[in-house]
């Protein structure tokens, strides 16, 4: 371990033992280099893609299934943890709302089916309003959904659930985010289809939805996403080349002279000092730049960033399949839970008991509001309550629970977010060619697994080419939904441009709402 008096020496300093973190240091050891990884969680390696246990139970903290367009990702996967730990699974995910269940993405005709004749007529009215008089000045979420599918279709499927992962109002939303989020969906054309089909006169439904095909199975960890990143990091500390440090917060990165970096990070027994010629950050980009020495002029800008966290209640119950989903998006506003996950329907390998279930109700929220702060008994009571309000489970069948909380899930694109986001990033890439962004938090992107693999692992290459080969920040944000289309299907090329491969990868990076604009709130 390096002291003040004898620091430790190595090639790499990692920051953060998530996807991003591990990938890079899996790949740096395989080339020979030596490099030390700080993570401030004592327990567990994989950030938000880690797998928590409790009393035996094991949960994921978010749902992650493991499917990419990059073959190079895909092998990947196989390489670490081998492909004999992974388990085919069924997809399944729906929307509740007042005791029913309506497919995911949404089939406008089966929505219209399951309301009923007296609330269907009600927003095919509201549906008709607003095609004949419509909002002229469209500028929030709100308005453009409401144009779109009326205001009742609004209020009931899309308010809801987008306020609560959020945390702000839909009409601060921006228009822009409503349009590339919902696509292909018309309300008119599932109605006409649906008359249709029960005349006998169509016999090839569309149900108004003009998307691709959402994969029907996917692959994951027998024990969860952890057992992926657990895996790396033996792997990483078995080659004698990585070294690993839990419980250990970064201090301090200070820039030496000859372009390399001393960092410091506090453990729980006293300060660690590590000396390396590159350094790679998986840490949010607001806390890096209040740690780095000198401090980036670009600090201020980066301290304006914001982020959406969530916690996660861990509720065991009594009975095998409670229902056949993966997760349920919940739109009852009487509840304050967002999603639900089964666990079971993930891996029944992660619920010791075949006679019990775990499921994990998610809740969005900001650290230090309400539901951060409440206390873990309180947390497990308001998710005992909800899950029977919502008529899910019968509480006297829930025998105990545990929460997670998860800080800076999602970073927030708000409207400064890229301003800021650039001022850092100029700034490092012309000061500092040295220190590498990766990850989600990293590099401020909503983006999923593959992808913080993806930046790690062409990060890796620009280390060992020893010049910048790839701008890890070249993501196509206008790709296809993510689930669709075949896993792997995307080899790499030849050169040392990104290849299709690599892009595939990259174009995972799904949408997150940016807000109206201060000047358009005011004008609307």
């Amino acid at each position: 371990m390096g002291t003040t008096n004898n620091p430790l020496k190595v090639d790499v300093a990692i920051i953060g033992a998530g996807p991003a973190g591990l990938t890079a240091g899996y790949l740096l050891t395989k080339q020979g280099k030596t490099v030390a990884i700080v993570e401030k969680d004592e327990t567990y390696v994989g950030g938000i893609s880690r797998t928590v246990e409790h009393e035996g139970y094991r949960f994921d903290i978010g749902g992650h299934r493991f499917f990419s367009k990059s073959q190079q990702v895909v092998d990947l996967w196989n390489e670490i943890l081998g492909e004999d730990d992974f388990i085919q699974r069924p997809r399944m995910s729906r929307i509740y709302y007042e005791g029913k269940f309506y497919s995911y993405p949404l089939r406008a005709f089966e929505a219209l089916w399951n309301l009923g004749i007296l609330r269907s007529t009600v927003c095919m009215a509201s549906y008709l309003q607003y095609k004949l008089f419509p909002k002229r000045d469209v500028k929030s979420f709100e308005d453009w959904t409401t144009n779109q599918f009326g205001h009742k279709l609004y209020s009931i499927f899309f308010k809801t659930y987008t306020e609560k992962v959020w945390g702000m109002p839909c009409d601060e939303m921006s228009a822009d985010w409503a349009a590339q989020r919902i696509k292909g969906l018309s309300l008119w054309g599932a109605v006409t289809d649906g008359l249709k089909r029960s005349l006998g006169l169509n016999k090839k439904p569309n149900d108004g939805q003009a998307v691709k095909t959402l994969l029907e199975t996917f692959r994951y960890p027998r024990l969860g996403p952890g057992m992926m990143w657990e895996a790396a990091r033996d792997k990483i500390l078995a080659t004698g080349k990585g070294q690993l440090f839990m419980g250990h917060a970064l201090k301090q990165l200070s820039a030496d002279a000859k372009g390399g970096w001393r960092m410091s990070a506090s453990g729980p027994d006293g300060d660690i000092l590590i000396e390396a010629d590159h350094a790679i950050s998986s840490a949010p980009m607001r806390e890096l730049s209040k740690r780095l020495h000198p401090l980036p002029q670009s600090t201020l800008q980066a301290n304006e960033l914001k982020y959406r966290d969530f916690l996660t209640v861990a509720l065991m119950v009594e009975g095998e399949d409670l229902f056949p989903d993966n997760w349920i998006y919940i739109h009852d506003s009487k509840v304050k839970v967002g999603r639900v996950q089964n666990f079971r329907s993930w891996s029944p390998e992660m619920i010791p008991d075949e006679d019990m279930a775990c499921v994990g109700l998610e809740y969005f929220c900001f650290e230090g509001d309400g539901l951060w702060s409440m206390e873990d008994d309180d947390l497990v009571k308001l998710a005992t309550d909800e899950m029977e309000i919502l008529g899910l489970v019968d509480r006297k069948k829930v025998k105990s629970g545990a929460v997670v909380r998860q800080e800076k899930a999602y970073p927030v694109y708000d409207e400064d977010y890229a301003a800021n986001v650039d001022a850092m990033r100029v700034e490092l890439e012309e000061k500092h060619p040295t220190l590498h962004l990766v990850g989600r938090n990293g590099m401020h992107r909503y983006n999923n697994q593959d992808h913080a693999m993806m930046t790690a692992m062409l990060t890796v290459e620009n280390i060992i080419a020893g010049e910048r080969v790839y701008d890890t920040w070249c993501v196509n944000e206008d790709a296809e939904y993510h689930e669709a289309g075949d896993e792997g299907a995307e080899r790499t090329l030849p050169n040392r441009q990104l290849t299709e491969d690599q892009a595939a990868a990259l174009n995972s990076v799904r949408d997150v709402p940016t807000k109206v604009e201060p000047k358009d709130r005011e004008a609307a």
